[in-house]
């Protein structure tokens, strides 16, 4: 069964196509054998919250994570992706989103949100990413070169921790530097940044909206191999096989509350 679900601003359509893009990686016009979307074959639930400016309130959020929670059984809903952001105003548990948002963990939906993107001063982590149950997810850009690690870094506008109640935030970090794909045509944001729209009708941006998204789609990878892990078994799993950026003198180049874990690894 299969449903349109008009998304007015683009962003959740940009997000979908990094979780799910099932075109195929062409190279010198002969497909790869490699899909552009991290996890193609997923199911989507697609749960609209937000406005044609990328602005949802307080009450329509909550709904929305109430209703994941709601129909997680009907439609098996083990991810949910958060790719967006809000300046903390309460503790992480007073925070009503990221009271439902706890209500989704705990029901056994593994949680991956945005760091948020208001960096690089310290304690600039959003909510709901101030939540220590759930993954929470900063960026990384390749500096344009995806055949090499050796120049990524981390981004100015990638929040950094320690939350407010000094939690190491955000979880790891992935790439959200200029990221590649399809969102709706006439959309706000292609409207506001025509500039992005490539010649193929895809869309660029970047964000640890886009980091999230990815992670997202690890999360769903994983699951499809091991469907019987808890949410914190699948934060356990890509924490540890994250890569922490290291100097040459193996000391870290970030600290913890800037890459968190470090680099995520689908591989390992």
């Amino acid at each position: 069964m299969s449903e349109v679900v008009f998304d007015a601003s683009g962003h959740g359509t940009h997000m979908t196509s990094v979780i799910a893009h099932s075109g195929p990686v062409t190279a010198s016009g002969q497909a790869t054998g490699s899909y552009k979307g991290v996890a193609p074959d997923v199911n989507l639930v697609a749960v609209k919250a937000f406005d044609v400016a990328g602005q949802g309130d307080f009450l329509d959020i909550v709904r929305a994570v109430q209703w994941v929670v709601d129909n997680r059984e009907k439609y098996n809903i083990r991810v949910l992706n958060l790719s967006f952001s809000a300046r903390p105003r309460w503790h992480y548990w007073q925070d009503p989103i990221n009271q439902a948002i706890m209500r989704a963990w705990a029901a056994g939906i593994t949680v991956v949100a945005a760091a948020g993107n208001e960096g690089p001063d310290s304690m600039t982590i959003g909510s709901p990413g101030n939540l220590p149950y759930i993954i929470t997810v900063g960026a990384v850009t390749d500096s344009w070169t995806p055949e090499t690690r050796d120049d990524d870094y981390i981004p100015d506008f990638s929040s950094r921790g320690p939350t407010p109640n000094a939690h190491i935030k955000p979880d790891l970090v992935a790439p959200g530097g200029h990221i590649t794909g399809i969102t709706r045509p006439g959309s706000g944001l292609t409207r506001e940044h025509p500039e992005y729209l490539l010649g193929s009708g895809e869309f660029v941006m970047t964000g640890s909206s886009q980091a999230s998204a990815l992670v997202s789609g690890i999360v769903a990878l994983l699951l499809q191999l091991e469907p019987d892990l808890a949410p914190d078994d699948v934060k356990c799993k890509l924490l540890s096989s994250a890569e922490p950026a290291l100097n040459r003198d193996g000391l870290l180049a970030y600290s913890p509350f800037q890459q968190g874990h470090g680099y995520v690894n689908a591989t390992r």
